[in-house]
């Protein structure tokens, strides 16, 4: 989970749908924007090229039952089916971090280690917390075979941006003074990069041996 920066414009459909009886959420100028904020990827599990998109509700309205939440625009995210599944269940309502409104990089520590994911918090709240276990769980939660099947295919995104990356480091530190390599890494580093929590937790924790690109997890 990666900071998002929301267009704070809602999108004309929600006050029109907001209207009717039963009115929908997820109309496509919803989802374009959505998308578009979230760089096309999942905001719980950073997974990108969502071909099958769905809007969440950060804050759930429990089957309609609290109204005010089905249409409110800072409300919504755009999330993979896999990990819309895991966060319905009762035990992260109202208890995940708002990465529009909070950095969950100052909160939550992601590590990919050995073909796992370990999610830690860093900072001693609830939300901090649970937002660590969520992760934890979408990555790692093997529960049935399809979850098995879907947390494998994150693990192994995961690892081959991984990989990427440690390849780009090391051709750094060999030749510092090429640009292109460090450009290249700006771009890898950036919060639009699938992934990017992972990749910018690594680099922080081994900053010691390219301090130049510090400038790059700000």
């Amino acid at each position: 989970m990666i900071k998002i920066e929301r267009n704070p414009t809602p999108p004309p459909s929600l006050a029109v749908e907001e209207q009717k009886v039963e009115g929908v959420y997820n109309k496509p100028d919803v989802i374009r924007r959505l998308k578009e904020d979230s760089h096309d990827k999942c905001y719980i599990c950073e997974l990108g090229g969502l071909s099958d998109p769905e809007v969440e509700h950060l804050k759930p309205h429990h089957g309609r039952t609290i109204p005010e939440r089905i249409f409110d625009w800072n409300n919504l995210f755009y999330v993979c089916p896999h990990c819309n599944n895991i966060k319905k269940e009762s035990k992260y309502d109202d208890k995940i971090i708002d990465c529009c409104e909070e950095d969950p990089e100052k909160m939550l520590e992601q590590c990919y280690e050995e073909g796992h994911v370990n999610v830690h918090y860093i900072m001693d709240e609830e939300r901090a917390i649970m937002t660590a276990d969520l992760i934890q769980e979408c990555f790692e939660k093997r529960n049935t075979g399809i979850r098995e099947a879907a947390c494998q295919h994150r693990i192994d995104r995961l690892a081959d941006e991984m990989n990427i990356l440690y390849k780009k480091l090391e051709k750094h530190k060999k030749n510092p003074e090429l640009l292109r390599y460090k450009r290249s890494l700006r771009a890898t580093l950036s919060r639009n990069s699938i992934f990017a929590a992972f990749k910018r937790n690594y680099v922080r924790k081994h900053i010691s041996d390219y301090p130049d690109l510090e400038e790059f997890l700000v």
